[in-house]
């Protein structure tokens, strides 16, 4: 079986590229009418040759100035290059732009033609021969095979040939796993063919696609179906990673689509308005880059106006490299190690490039040398530590173990998540009796210093509460996506010592109430006064009435009480001594017990109180899940009824 690799065309206008590429397979990738009237390169052409084990889509870009977009949409899913130079005109300027973007795609191998041999002397090819490897010093093209040709004598053709399979072969290592990936292809041309419908092509970067499958298109998430497939005009079952392909599509209008759209298997790819990137400027750029300039992002076949978003500096110098964000006007979509080009806004002139770190980055605000160590790692990592960054900076949003080869170019994505679970990375945490998500250890452990942090302005606030209803404390806390995380929260947090947990609340370690004496000596009688009284308590409006100047303090030391034990609360109004409530709770225990269900009037007689007590008290035993109500009737929790109840007096003292 062949393997299939994308073959791209670079060099300057005229220097015999479309020529070359004809002589090499046979096919003149001049289709326009207007290239064929000028002749010259307008937009891309392509054609297939194939060497040995090899089948090599050749990429026929532009060398014109004005046509380097076009050039730049080629350049997508490129895996070697065939720079074209003229030995009668040697390098010229968009030799010198289109290595330096071969340079910026990091391309694995590729070889150098020179065409017109049988122009010049060889002395001059000679000379010529050394200008090039002065320039592609530094690049891809640095120990690149130098072949003289000539296509009106046929002179260096089967040397090209052999050249070029020997760097298909170098190539071919590199790319052999992104066939068992998911299908990607960066939509280059779309049109519409009579009787058949939309077309579209493209190098296909990644995976398979058969005849019947189902894709989406992004931005947009257009869903179609693949209708028929064609590789080099040879209708075909399938296509695959390192092929050109024509993709005829149904469930979309030609209209509905433009250069820049990507095909790609439901779910792979993710648009996103941001996205994190190691950025270099070029050497041959003719000024710094300045934080949050604009300049135009070439990534797949798309052509977008973002702004620069330096990370930890403010001025990039030509030649250096830097972290940064790239802010899209409009959602875009990329995958982990993802090559781009950027150019100036005016004049148009390449400056540089890079590789996305963060396909779906949110915005940095602060970037400290912890992002800096995460990000080189995400960058250069093994995969686990790839994924481990990238799962940091995923945060809360949902994603799926699939997604990692997105994030992280993770290909086991299982066995990376076993292995961050089994060294604390990753965190199994129960949001429901059926679900079960992970999340990155530090993002827990920061949502549990912001749970700190608002218990510790809560006991600010309320210097008199002993703990913190978990239920009020849930209510504050907005960083969390989902209510469901709050327990878990609470539970890690208590867990790593951070916060103490109670039957009756939560709160830090070493906290609690701070009473002034007067405020103790008024506790002290309300405690009191509440054990005297029996289950005819005065209310909370009373208690504050007879406190005088604390009066503002009552509410509060009463739910200190609570916490502490001594005092349960009946209602909004009526708070109970602890021992008073386990008294009233025996009687109400046993006479049940003894006589099955009974009305309110009948709990009221056998705890010797007026509707006024026994309203609340009821209603309370119900809410603690002492008794359960049954119409006019209450009885005893079945819970309640297999247990003895309270070793206490048998009668309620009046």
């Amino acid at each position: 079986m062949a393997i299939d690799l994308i073959l791209g065309t670079a060099g300057h206008i005229d220097h015999g590229k479309t020529s070359l590429i004809k002589a090499l397979t046979g096919v003149d990738t001049d289709r326009l009418p207007e290239e064929k009237r000028r002749g010259i390169t307008i937009d891309l052409g392509f054609a297939c040759l194939e060497l040995g084990p090899y089948r090599l889509g050749i990429v026929d870009v532009p060398g014109h100035e004005r046509f380097v977009r076009n050039m730049l949409a080629g350049a997508t899913g490129m895996d070697l290059a065939l720079l074209v130079v003229a030995a009668d005109d040697s390098v010229k300027p968009q030799t010198l732009e289109h290595l330096e973007i071969l340079r910026l795609l990091d391309l694995p191998a590729g070889v150098v033609a020179l065409t017109k041999c049988d122009l010049v002397e060889a002395e001059w090819l000679e000379a010529v021969a050394e200008e090039i490897r002065e320039v592609t010093r530094g690049t891809c093209l640095e120990q690149a095979p130098i072949v003289p040709t000539s296509v009106v004598t046929g002179q260096g053709l089967d040397e090209l040939r052999q050249r070029l399979q020997q760097a298909a072969a170098t190539a071919a290592e590199r790319r052999a796993q992104q066939l068992h990936v998911p299908f990607r292809m960066a939509i280059d041309r779309v049109f519409s063919v009579a009787g058949h419908g939309t077309v579209v092509t493209g190098s296909v970067s990644a995976g398979r696609v058969s005849v019947g499958d189902e894709l989406l298109i992004e931005p947009g998430s257009i869903k179609v179906r693949v209708r028929g497939l064609q590789n080099h005009d040879r209708p075909v079952a399938e296509v695959h990673r390192g092929q050109r392909a024509a993709i005829n599509l149904t469930g979309v209008h030609h209209e509905q689509i433009r250069r820049g759209h990507e095909l790609a298997a439901p779910g792979h790819l993710e648009p996103a308005r941001c996205l994190t990137v190691r950025i270099t400027l070029s050497r041959s750029a003719p000024r710094p880059l300045k934080n949050r300039s604009r300049v135009r992002l070439h990534m797949g076949t798309a052509e977008l106006l973002v702004h620069v978003r330096l990370l930890g500096c403010e001025l990039l110098a030509p030649g250096e490299h830097a972290w940064a964000q790239l802010v899209l006007p409009q959602p875009a979509v990329a995958v982990w190690r993802q090559p781009f080009i950027i150019r100036s806004e005016s004049p148009v002139l390449t400056i540089g490039g890079g590789v996305v770190i963060d396909p779906h980055a949110e915005r940095l605000r602060k970037f400290s040398d912890r992002d800096r160590d995460r990000l080189q790692l995400w960058y250069t990592g093994d995969p686990e530590q790839r994924a481990d960054a990238a799962l940091f900076y995923r945060g809360w949003r949902p994603w799926q173990p699939p997604d990692l080869a997105r994030m992280a170019g993770v290909t086991d994505p299982q066995a990376v998540l076993k292995s961050l679970l089994e060294n604390a990375r990753l965190l199994e945490i129960p949001l429901s009796a059926q679900r079960r998500v992970l999340v990155h250890r530090e993002l827990f452990d920061q949502a549990a210093q912001q749970l700190a942090g608002l218990l510790e302005r809560l006991h600010r606030e309320q210097p008199l509460r002993m703990a913190f209803d978990p239920h009020e404390v849930a209510s504050r806390i907005r960083w969390l996506p989902s209510p469901a995380y709050v327990e878990p929260l609470m539970r890690y947090a208590a867990g790593t010592g951070l916060l103490e947990q109670y039957a009756g609340g939560v709160r830090l370690p070493g906290h609690g109430p701070a009473l002034s004496h007067a405020e103790s000596q008024l506790l002290e009688q309300i405690v009191q006064q509440l054990l005297q009284a029996g289950i005819e308590v005065p209310s909370v409006a009373q208690l504050q009435a007879s406190a005088g100047r604390l009066a503002a303090s009552v509410p509060a030391l009463l739910g200190l009480a609570v916490s502490r034990g001594e005092l349960v609360q009946i209602s909004d109004e009526f708070y109970l001594h602890a021992e008073v409530d386990r008294q009233c709770r025996t009687i109400v225990h046993r006479h049940l017990e003894k006589t099955g269900p009974a009305t309110l009037s009948q709990i009221r007689e056998w705890l010797g109180t007026s509707r006024k007590y026994a309203v609340p008290y009821c209603e309370y035993l119900d809410r603690v899940g002492m008794t359960v109500r049954e119409g006019d009737k209450r009885r005893l929790h079945p819970k309640a009824a297999s247990a003895p109840p309270p070793d206490v007096e048998a009668e309620f003292p009046k």
